[in-house]
Order: C-alpha cells, then sequence, then structure tokens
C-alpha cells in the first residue's frame, strides 16, 4: 500500500511533544521519511524511542532553532541520510504569558527568538535544498492568539508576525515550486496549554471545559487535527495554495 507521502522527507521543528509530535506522526503514518529536531532532549529520546518501536524511520537530533549553525547541521545531516528534503514545518514554540507591565525582556525576546528567529532560520536553511529540487512545501505553526489574546503580547505578536512572514514566503518562493502556508490552532490539548493552565492557577479540565464553551463543535482540539491541516498543505497535489493562513479552532476567527 503506497503511502501519501511515500518518498518525501519531512523536517520538523519541536516535534518531540504535542503539536509537533502529532505532525511527524502524521507524516510518518503516509509514508514520509521525518526528522525532528528538539531542545528538549529527554522527550526527544522518549518520542524516537516510541516512533522506532513503531517501525518507522525517523531521525532525531538535538537542536536550537535560534541558533543558525545548529539548524544548518541538523538539515545537512537529514539531506544526506534520506537524499532529499522537501516538507519544513515550524512547529518550536514557547510561551512566557503575563500581562505587559509585568512583562520582562527576557519574556519578549525569548519568544520572538524561538518562534521569529527560530522560523527563519529554519526557512533559510531548507529553501536552498527546495529551489535545487524545485519542489517543497514549508508550513509555518501559527495561533489563534495572532488575533490578539489576553497576556500575550509576546506571543500574539510573534505568531502575528508568522503570518506575514509565510506569506512573504509564498511570494517569493512561489517560482521555485516552493509553497509557504500556515496552521493557526485554537485551544488544542497539550504540554504547553497544561502549563497555560497551571500558569492561570487552574486545573487542565477546567481550562478545558472554559475553552469547549466557546467552541461551536463543542470540543477542544487535539494534535491530530492541526496534523491533518498540515498535510492538506504539504501534499503535492496543493501546488496551487500558496500564502494562506487556516485556522484550526473548531469555528470562525476573524
Amino acid at each position: 500500500m503506497t503511502g501519501r507521502f511515500d518518498n518525501k522527507v519531512a523536517f520538523v521543528t519541536g516535534g518531540s511533544r504535542g503539536i509537533g509530535k502529532g505532525i511527524a506522526q502524521r507524516f510518518l503514518e503516509d509514508g514520509a521519511k521525518v526528522a525532528i529536531i528538539d531542545v528538549n532532549e529527554e522527550a526527544l529520546s522518549e518520542t524516537e524511542s516510541e516512533l522506532k518501536e513503531q517501525g518507522y524511520e525517523v531521525h532525531c537530533k538535538v537542536a536550537n532553532v535560534v541558533e543558525f549553525e545548529q539548524i544548518q547541521n541538523a538539515m545537512k545531516e537529514v539531506y544526506d541520510k534520506f537524499g532529499s528534503l522537501d516538507i519544513l514545518v515550524n512547529n518550536a514554540g514557547v510561551i512566557r504569558d503575563n500581562m505587559l507591565f509585568k512583562m520582562t525582556d527576557s519574556d519578549w525576546d525569548t519568544v520572538m527568538d524561538v518562534h521569529l528567529k527560530g522560523s527563519f532560520n529554519a526557512a533559510r536553511a531548507a529553501q536552498q535544498y527546495m529551489v535545487e529540487n524545485k519542489y517543497g512545501r514549508i508550513i509555518n505553526i501559527s495561533s489563534t492568539s495572532a488575533l490578539g489574546n489576553r497576556g500575550q503580547a509576546n506571543y500574539a505578536t510573534a505568531k502575528a508576525g508568522l503570518q506575514g512572514f509565510t506569506k512573504t514566503l509564498a511570494i517569493e518562493l512561489g517560482k521555485f515550486g516552493i509553497t509557504a502556508n500556515a496552521v493557526a490552532p485554537g485551544f488544542i490539548e497539550t504540554e504547553m496549554t497544561k502549563e497555560t493552565a497551571a500558569r492561570i492557577g487552574i486545573s487542565f479540565e477546567e481550562l478545558i471545559q472554559h475553552s469547549v464553551a466557546n467552541i461551536p463543535v463543542a470540543r477542544s482540539g487535539k494534535p491530530e487535527d492541526i496534523a491533518n491541516a498540515v498535510a492538506f498543505y504539504a501534499d503535492e497535489k496543493s501546488s496551487f495554495v500558496n500564502g494562506q493562513v487556516l485556522y484550526v479552532a473548531g469555528g470562525p476567527k476573524d
């Protein structure tokens, strides 16, 4: 049985857990060879073992998206090992939530660096392989927070910036057979949203209930919901879909 992404190589940043792990799993299930980078060595090792036990071919490496040389070296390893680099998913992200008057320079800089500089570094490293191959899919993970969210001046700004970055990549790289699109998740059950619950002093179950009350489809999102949208953009048949932002939030967003 042939898979949707047979003979394709996907590179996922921040893929050791949550949405990134769900995306990596989806690509593997659909036949792709997958590379995952992350700074969380323990989680990355656990995910690598889990995926290899399932019989999948996966390359995992500890690397920081903020350091261009680390990304460049990781991608060269992947290209040399698998012979191609077809799909890039910029998923690596952190939160440093705080109200504006409490937000520190470090809170701001860390979020900007990981989301924006990290995506810039990865896209810059990947495009050389994609341009040479005249084929590529770049998918950036944004957020509904890009539309504004209390306590997330840094995160909202970074995610909105990613959408502008996505549209610019689409314009610049389209002629090389490379598309760039973004997925903007709403409330998804992940380790990161568990951290949000802890920060605001409620249980994760309470956060889910509160969030679901405002979601038209009356359920919370799961990593596989985002993976489905990423797979659509990554498909070879989606070559005329370029520079778009898809909100995956169980309801309409402005």
